[in-house]
């Protein structure tokens, strides 16, 4: 009895010992995990533009609409109004100096037709933000407009994490 009790108490004292892991996951006031900030490298433009590209091609595809390409200046006029709508600090469709979204795309040199713009102010990645494009029925009806040829695609993500999304499609 008495090596039983010695076995029981190493063994108490011995786990009392044993290192504990810590998880970086924190938790909110109601007990559920909080996000993590999504952050976009320097290196992952390309693959970014090119995954969304990919994501918005196979819901065109499931519509049944020709798939679109990537247009330099369709991202140039997407990428001017993501910055632009961080420096105003709200997503809208207006330009600081009141440009549209035909000035914009016509001012980045694009020369087919406007079709839409879809924008979006948050923490989440690209293909959250689509899937909650999708859900909107205006966005939804630019990213999967027949006459669409081609798309821009770009951000501007703050230092703390926050991301300007902004998809223009022109014919």
């Amino acid at each position: 009895m008495r090596v039983f009790s010695a076995l029981l108490v190493a063994g108490v004292l011995l786990s009392a010992c044993t290192a504990t892991t810590q998880t970086s996951q924190q938790f909110g006031t109601d007990g559920k995990p909080l996000p993590k900030v999504y952050r976009i490298r320097g290196g992952d433009s390309g693959k970014l533009q090119f995954r969304m590209l990919d994501s918005v091609n196979a819901l065109r595809q499931a519509s049944g609409v020709a798939p679109v390409q990537l247009n330099p200046q369709l991202n140039a006029a997407a990428a001017t109004h993501s910055r632009d709508m961080s420096l105003q600090n709200r997503p809208w469709h207006f330009g600081s100096d009141g440009s549209s979204p035909l000035d914009r795309v016509a001012r980045a040199g694009y020369a087919g037709p406007m079709i839409g713009e879809a924008i979006s102010e948050t923490y989440e990645t690209e293909i959250e933000t689509l899937a909650a494009w999708m859900e909107d029925p205006g966005s939804r009806g630019v990213i999967l407009d027949p006459n669409a040829a081609n798309m821009g695609f770009s951000w501007h993500q703050e230092p703390n994490g926050k991301l300007w999304w902004t998809l223009v499609m022109g014919g």
